[in-house]
């Protein structure tokens, strides 16, 4: 078991926020292959945010709350580079709803999803807003945009991020964190759990 403290204050910050976070819709859904409900939509070909581009995807968050989720992408140039006027593209994609995407509100990005990005020799150093101690790298490699970080204490491409929560008194808990990607010496899958104190 890592003590990853970034990971719990993103998940506990992304649990207490409004805005798709609650269970205020559908069932509750369990375990980290969180599948849509059968009445879902499939998103049309023009289910975008209003005003933002396709991207390669980097990350998934997740949630046992409902099957929205939070994705990460790389934006990109024409000629496949990081677009340095928005290189990473963040949003939901309501998939307890109709699968359309959606912009993050002011609370979503200030507290918990949002990100802040610093150019590296080699891409960007990102950050999330409610771990902006621990840096992400978002890098070129092999002709690939990936993000980089550590799962079980070795150097990963993360890919997805699974938060467990359930109601409390106070509002929700996260229970656990699973950590999803591939280790970048091996290209093995790799996976960590982390249970809050």
């Amino acid at each position: 078991m890592s003590k990853t403290p970034w990971f719990i204050a993103l998940a506990v910050t992304a649990a207490l926020l409004v805005g798709g976070c609650l269970p205020r819709r559908g069932p509750r859904y369990a375990g980290p292959a969180v599948t849509p409900p059968a009445s879902a939509k499939k998103p049309h070909a023009g289910a975008q945010v209003s005003g933002a581009r396709p991207g390669r995807p980097l990350l998934v968050i997740e949630r046992s709350t409902n099957a929205n989720v939070v994705h990460y992408a790389a934006g990109l140039t024409g000629d496949g580079a990081l677009d340095p006027a928005e290189p990473v593209l963040v949003y939901w994609v309501l998939l307890a709803e109709d699968g359309r995407r959606k912009k993050l509100n002011w609370l979503e990005k200030k507290k918990a999803y949002g990100v802040k990005l610093k150019p590296a020799a080699d891409g960007y150093t990102m950050t999330l807003a409610a771990a902006p101690w621990m840096p992400l790298a978002v890098k070129r490699a092999g002709g690939v945009v990936r993000l980089e970080a550590p799962i079980n204490g070795r150097p990963a491409v993360m890919e997805k991020m699974f938060i467990q929560s359930r109601s409390g008194l106070l509002g929700p808990k996260v229970e656990y964190i699973d950590l999803y990607g591939k280790d970048l010496a091996t290209g093995e899958p790799c996976r960590e759990r982390i249970r809050p104190k």
